[in-house]
């Protein structure tokens, strides 16, 4: 057998030698680094409806204001004089109330001739009968800023922010918590819900499916996560409050208010998720 054969052979046992341990290396580095999984959550978007009819805007008022003159104008007259008998209590107050509606739709100038209709009319006017003024708008939660109020901003929806613990990532944030094995994710949500919040508030999960998703890593190294993945559903409250159970703190707050309070990171990743009304 030739030398040139030997030497032959014996490079290629050293290739092949190589060729294995370089193997073995990028194998053993594969496994070792592998990146850690997410622990998987459940959040909750806790929603208060509004409970007050949204202010009309300045073209919405004069809308309505239009449609109620051509109302006014294209119906048919009441005939009053077959239901009342002239010059009694009934007909003046009866025209009374003509007259009002009549200034609110065409204003003082188109009425200021009407009111000679009735000779009981100014007597009816001052007899200390005052009218029926609608509750006002802002409420005393309104007026104290208490954000813990449900009865606030009555226009708006209000959501449910806590403040967690201080070993968490993000001080405020939605309720939430982490979903055992063999648990749906629903499920876990309204688990968890109860668990931080207290079992004092009637509440309603609209379903099954999650309307998000919130993918963040944890601020300090964790043995076995990486960080975690919440997913978000969307519930309402109808009676009830919360308390501060698992949590140090929470707040009724809208929209913009959360934007105001909550990190950036979770802010971004969670705005899409809320009403903007």
């Amino acid at each position: 057998m030739s030398s040139a054969f030997l030497s032959q052979c014996q490079r290629q046992v050293l290739h092949n030698a190589g060729f294995a341990k370089s193997f073995a290396k990028r194998s053993f580095a594969t496994v070792t680094d592998a990146p850690k999984p997410h622990r998987l959550a459940a959040g909750i978007l806790l929603n208060r409806s509004p409970i007050l009819t949204r202010t009309p805007t300045k073209f919405e008022q004069e809308f309505f204001k239009y449609q109620q003159r051509i109302q006014r104008a294209l119906f048919n007259p009441f005939p009053h004089e077959f239901y009342f008998k002239q010059g009694s209590v009934l007909e003046a107050q009866f025209n009374q109330e003509e007259i009002k509606r009549e200034r609110k739709a065409f204003g003082d100038a188109f009425v200021k001739n009407m009111e000679d209709k009735s000779s009981l009319l100014l007597n009816i006017e001052t007899s200390g009968e005052e009218d029926e003024k609608p509750r006002p708008r802002k409420s005393e939660a309104d007026e104290k800023g208490d954000i813990k109020s449900l009865d606030r901003h009555g226009q708006r929806n209000l959501y449910l922010l806590v403040k967690g613990q201080p070993e968490d990532k993000y001080e405020w944030r939605f309720p939430k918590g982490y979903v055992e094995s063999g648990e749906f994710l629903h499920e876990a949500a309204k688990r968890d819900l109860q668990a931080e919040c207290g079992p004092d508030m009637n509440t309603w999960v609209v379903g099954k499916k999650p309307v998000g998703l919130f993918e963040y890593e944890y601020a300090k190294p964790d043995p076995q996560f990486q960080g975690e993945k919440v997913f978000f559903y969307k519930a309402h409250i109808f009676a009830g409050q919360a308390k501060a159970e698992k949590i140090t703190d929470f707040a009724w707050l809208t929209k913009e208010e959360i934007e105001s309070r909550v990190d950036k990171e979770y802010w971004n990743g969670t705005k899409d998720m809320l009403s903007d009304f």
